[in-house]
């Protein structure tokens, strides 16, 4: 579906893209059918569900695909986790200086940053948030959840900034696992993507903490075969991903030279194709950015 925030209907139109690849000759908006056939040609190749949605703050319109189906969050539940932090901080609730001490017995697996920490003067909740976003450490994203809660808190966070969609219910690395008809830990592409309209460009975080979240963001070190590698040179881009045997996610802000920025929510599920047939469709939407 591609429409106006206030519902008027996109006209303009680009080549569909038989075999997954833009046109690089002109600058035409897609309409509704092109764009899902686009989408449908990098779902097809990754052999997977692709869900997509798109915000383009330049011209109001969105973008999307599969929008409304449920995909797990996997690990881009972080970007939200570490905005409460900040939203904490703003309230004088919480301070990004105050240190987390931990134990070996509270690391998990993929743990990159925090492995290395364990006991002493542990981290700090601004270097936790760092490490989760930017590497992906899943021992800070349960020690961030703990901080202020656990996953309940965050689904009541985001129940706070209008989104009645997305839920948290576990932590790592359990979250990573599905639950069938139970839906646990998942979100949809159109409410991740608005969710992080409010945080990264709207009024949900003062210009500080956006500031903030959008330079962890921008220094992710995990999605550089994803959105980032479709996106063309000279664009700023800030995402966070998530990955298990047989999903691949990628959602964050993409700025245009010149131009006000698009948020974008990628969910790949459900996959039969290797690892790098993911990456590539995840790319193929970061391609599909420059068209919009």
């Amino acid at each position: 579906m591609i429409q106006r925030r206030n519902f008027n209907i996109a006209t303009a139109f680009f080549l569909a893209p038989t075999m997954v690849v833009l046109p690089t000759n002109s600058w035409a908006k897609p309409d509704a059918d092109t764009f899902h056939k686009y989408v449908a040609a990098l779902e097809s190749a990754a052999q997977a569900r692709l869900g997509v949605h798109i915000i383009d703050t330049a011209s109001g319109l969105e973008y999307g695909h599969r929008a409304d189906e449920r995909f797990m969050m996997l690990s881009s539940f972080k970007s939200l986790a570490s905005a409460l932090v900040l939203a904490r901080v703003e309230k004088g609730q919480e301070s990004l200086q105050r240190r987390i001490r931990y134990t070996r017995d509270d690391l998990v697996p993929w743990s990159p940053v925090t492995e290395k920490h364990v006991g002493g003067d542990g981290l700090t909740l601004a270097q936790l948030c760092e490490a989760t976003i930017t590497t992906s450490d899943n021992t800070a994203a349960n020690l961030i959840l703990a901080s202020y809660g656990g996953p309940a808190a965050l689904t009541a966070y985001v129940r706070s900034l209008g989104d009645t969609v997305t839920r948290l219910d576990r932590n790592e690395p359990e979250l990573n696992r599905p639950s069938g008809e139970q839906m646990l830990d998942t979100t949809t592409p159109r409410a991740m993507t608005q969710t992080l309209h409010k945080l990264l460009v709207g009024n949900a975080l003062t210009a500080g903490s956006r500031a903030t979240l959008i330079g962890w963001l921008k220094a992710n070190t995990t999605g550089d075969k994803r959105l980032r590698a479709g996106v063309p040179a000279g664009w700023s881009i800030g995402e966070k991903t998530g990955t298990n045997r047989t999903d691949a996610n990628d959602v964050g802000i993409a700025w245009p030279p010149g131009r006000s920025p698009l948020l974008v929510s990628a969910y790949l599920a459900e996959s039969t194709a290797p690892a790098a047939a993911r990456d590539a469709a995840l790319a193929g939407v970061g391609r599909l950015l420059a068209k919009l």
